[in-house]
C-alpha cells in the first residue's frame, strides 16, 4: 500500500501565526502606522505640531480667549499712556495682569488681543494660499508628468516665467489699484482674497514641479502598465493611481509652504499692502513699532517673537513629516 502524496491531518490543522521568543504574536504594520511610528520619535517634530496645533486653537476661538483675557483689539485705553511721551506707563511695555503683553504706544490697544487676533489673519491667508497652490501644482504638475510632449514643455515653462515673477512688486502695484468694493467683498475681505490668489498663484509652480518628477518616475511603475493594459483611461490613472502615491510629498510640502506663507504676508503687510488698519496684523504692528521701539522695544519683540515660533513650529513639524514619511529616510 502506497503512501499518501502529502498528509491530510497536516493539511486540515491551522498554521499557527509566528511568535517571538517572548510569545507574542508578529503581526505587519501599516504606511500609516510606521510613519506615526516614526514622528513619534522626533520630539522636536511632536513639539512643533503641538505648537501649530495650540497656535490654530488660538486663531479659531481668538474672541473668546480676548473676552477672557484681554481687551477688544480696536479698543484705545489712554489711561495705560504716559501723558507726555504717550508711551506705556510700567516697565515692560506697560506688561501687567490686564495687559499680558503691555499696552500699544499713542494708541493703548492691547497688544496681547491684537497678536491674537493677527493670528487668524496670518494662519487664514497662509492656509488659504497654501491650499490654492497645493491645488493648481498638483493639477499641471501630475498632468506635465504624465503626458510629456508639449504638455510637459509649455506647462515647464510657464512655471519658469512665475517663478521668475517678482511676486512682492506685483502684489505690492496690485494692491495699490484695487477698488475697496470687489466681488461682493468689502475692505480687509478684498485685502484678504487678494493675498491669497496672488500668493497662491506664484506658489503653485514649486508644487507642480515636485509633483512633476513624482510622476515622470512614477509612470513606468508596474500598476500604470497594468491599469492600461486593463483598459483604464488618463483621468483614471491619473486621479486613481497616480494621485494617491503622491499625497505624501504633496502633504509635505504644503507643511513647508505654510510658514513661507506667513512670512510673505507679514511683509507685505509690514510695506503697507496687507491688510488695512486696524484690522490687527503682525507685520502691520512691526511696522507700527519702527516709529517707536527706541523708546519701548517691546512693542516690536512680542510680534516679531511671535512670527519666529510660528514659522519655527511649521518648520520644525515639516521636516519630522518628511522624515516620518519618506520610507527611505533613517532615524
Amino acid at each position: 500500500m502506497t503512501a499518501p502524496l502529502h498528509d491530510t491531518t497536516a493539511e486540515a490543522a491551522p498554521t499557527a501565526p509566528p511568535e517571538t521568543g517572548g510569545g507574542r504574536k508578529i503581526e505587519g504594520r501599516s504606511l500609516k502606522q510606521i510613519a506615526w511610528h516614526r514622528l513619534k520619535q522626533d520630539k522636536l517634530a511632536l513639539a512643533g505640531g503641538c505648537t501649530v496645533l495650540f497656535l490654530v486653537l488660538v486663531a479659531v476661538f481668538a474672541p473668546l480667549i480676548v473676552s477672557l483675557l484681554g481687551h477688544p483689539p480696536n479698543e484705545f485705553h489712554q489711561e495705560q499712556l504716559d501723558e507726555l511721551t504717550n508711551l506705556p506707563k510700567g516697565a515692560w511695555g506697560g506688561v501687567s495682569g490686564d495687559f499680558l503683553f503691555g499696552a500699544e504706544p499713542n494708541k493703548g490697544r492691547d497688544v496681547f488681543s491684537r497678536i491674537v487676533y493677527g493670528a487668524r489673519i496670518s494662519l487664514l491667508v497662509a492656509f488659504l494660499a497654501a491650499v490654492v497652490a497645493v491645488a493648481f501644482g498638483t493639477l499641471f504638475g501630475i498632468m506635465a508628468g504624465y503626458f510629456g510632449g508639449w504638455v510637459d514643455s509649455l506647462i515647464s515653462r510657464t512655471m519658469d516665467v512665475l517663478l521668475s515673477f517678482p511676486q512682492l512688486l506685483f502684489i505690492i502695484s496690485l494692491v495699490s489699484v484695487l477698488p475697496d468694493d470687489l466681488l461682493g467683498l468689502t475692505g480687509t475681505g478684498v485685502r484678504i482674497a487678494v493675498l491669497v490668489l496672488v500668493i497662491g498663484f506664484f506658489g503653485w509652480p514649486y508644487v507642480g514641479r515636485i509633483v512633476r518628477g513624482q510622476t515622470l518616475s512614477l509612470r513606468e511603475r508596474e500598476y500604470i502598465e497594468a491599469a492600461r493594459s486593463l483598459g483604464g483611461g488618463s483621468r483614471h490613472i491619473l486621479f486613481r493611481e497616480l494621485l494617491p502615491n503622491l499625497v505624501a510629498p504633496i502633504l509635505v510640502y504644503a507643511t513647508l509652504m505654510i510658514p513661507t506663507n506667513i512670512l510673505t504676508e507679514a511683509a507685505l503687510s509690514f510695506l503697507g499692502a496687507g491688510v488695512r488698519p486696524p484690522t490687527a496684523s503682525w507685520g502691520g504692528m512691526l511696522r507700527d513699532a519702527l516709529q517707536t521701539y527706541e523708546h519701548d522695544p517691546m512693542f516690536m519683540v512680542f510680534p516679531g517673537a511671535t512670527i519666529f515660533i510660528t514659522v519655527l513650529a511649521f518648520n520644525l513639524f515639516g521636516d519630522g513629516l518628511r522624515d516620518a514619511l519618506d520610507p527611505k529616510g533613517t532615524r
